[in-house]
């Protein structure tokens, strides 16, 4: 994701990325914010989360750990808090258009802050010429959402592979358990 230098408008801690998508819309927040999960604070875990606003209306995402964008890049941000956020307020002209990081005005409210009600509210702010990341857009948002999220975490290969050796891991023990 190409970024301009934004004005610094705020960076702290916050408990849940739901206060600062919220304090977006009710702003008009146009730039983006940076958002560094604790894993990466204190863990020296790669990556950070990167969400471009216009007028309040999440646009775009992008993760840089992973280099994925898109609905993709809030799965792998989807991580418990804190997370520190950095906000950059920006000209809309000066984000980027690139298509491949485009998402819905009420993923990242479900994604990240797990709020429907503030992923309706965004979507209504959403104006109707914004770039969607679905091409039907009469498919239900939560059947969108979910089907995004499948997508991503099929193409974590890493997550994938955990979870076979956590059941290998649990096969063997159940099997020396009953004597097999």
């Amino acid at each position: 994701m190409n970024l301009p230098r934004g004005r610094l408008e705020k960076s702290r801690v916050v408990a849940d990325p739901r206060d600062t998508l919220a304090e977006a819309l009710d702003r008009g927040f146009t730039g983006y914010t940076v958002f560094e999960s604790q894993d990466a604070l204190l863990l020296d875990a790669d990556g950070r989360g990167i969400v471009t606003f216009e007028d309040g209306v999440p646009t775009r995402a992008y993760h840089t750990g992973t280099e994925r964008g898109g609905p993709p890049a809030l799965a792998d941000l989807a991580v418990p808090g804190p997370y520190h956020v950095t906000m950059y307020a920006t000209e809309s002209s000066a984000l980027s258009d690139s298509g491949d990081d485009v998402i819905p005005p009420g993923m990242a409210a479900e994604r990240l802050a797990g709020d429907p009600a503030l992923a309706r509210s965004t979507r209504r702010a959403a104006p109707t010429d914004q770039p969607r990341a679905s091409t039907d857009e009469t498919a239900d948002s939560t059947e969108e959402s979910t089907q995004g999220a499948v997508e991503a975490f099929l193409e974590n290969e890493a997550k994938i592979e955990a979870i076979r050796e956590q059941a290998r891991t649990e096969a063997q023990e159940r099997a020396e358990e009953w004597d097999l």
